[in-house]
């Protein structure tokens, strides 16, 4: 069977976000905000892992008064700002303006960079007329992103939790990036890096294909395995 739709993940398939220590020292940068840098270090390495920073590391821990709001983050903008700033608030910053300041940091283009391959993927899945569909957990609009970086012009078509209501691995999401693209699951593939989020494209009968989250320069050309996926096989967990 041969593939006629492609859908991606986002964050850590084909963009990453900025470092914890990039994104924070922006934010005191900007505030006028001057922190020693032993300090940085350290409520950077706090907020990691607090699981604050978006498309970053996952909390060690999910304190008990945000557990709701954590669980249902991507199925709106409102929810998700709350469970972030709510996980960067169990870190103690200089002033309270830093915490809203770098929820809105994450979503700026700048904070994020291109997988060195995703561009010639996506290329060269349009060369070949396969419809791509970005499906992502996210309580924003990413389109700018991909815009301000031109990869915009090789998407058909975004499935963004927040805008469906509904996130993965529910297959809700994943149906409607196919109905979008008007291709049959059974045509598609779902390219993601989570196991179990992206990995609920296959209810429907997609194939997956996984790659690992990592930073930018240390997987160039991970992306590339998914131009010589045979007609029937996959990477599925």
């Amino acid at each position: 069977m041969t593939v006629k739709g492609a859908l991606f993940d986002f964050s850590g398939t084909l963009f990453r976000i900025e470092s914890a220590e990039s994104w924070l020292r922006t934010v005191l940068e900007r505030s006028g905000t001057a922190v020693p840098d032993e300090d940085v270090l350290r409520y950077a390495r706090n907020l990691e892992e607090a699981g604050a920073l978006p498309g970053g590391a996952p909390p060690l821990a999910v304190p008990p008064h945000l557990e709701e709001v954590w669980a249902v983050r991507d199925r709106g903008a409102e929810p998700h700002r709350a469970a972030f700033t709510g996980m960067a608030r169990e870190v103690p910053l200089p002033r309270p303006e830093l915490y809203d300041a770098l929820y809105d940091r994450h979503m700026e283009p700048a904070a994020w960079r291109p997988y060195p391959d995703a561009r010639e993927v996506l290329g060269e899945l349009r060369r070949r007329g396969v419809r791509i569909a970005v499906v992502s957990n996210i309580g924003w609009d990413l389109r700018p992103v991909f815009r301000a970086h031109g990869l915009d012009p090789l998407v058909d078509a975004y499935a963004l939790s927040y805008e469906h209501g509904v996130q993965k691995p529910d297959p809700r999401l994943f149906q409607a990036a196919c109905d979008a693209l008007g291709v049959a699951p059974g045509d598609a593939v779902m390219v993601g890096d989570d196991r179990r989020a992206d990995a609920g494209a296959a209810a429907l009968g997609c194939r997956v294909h996984l790659v690992d989250h990592l930073p930018v320069d240390r997987r160039p050309d991970a992306l590339r395995a998914v131009l010589g996926l045979p007609p029937d096989a996959a990477t599925a967990p």
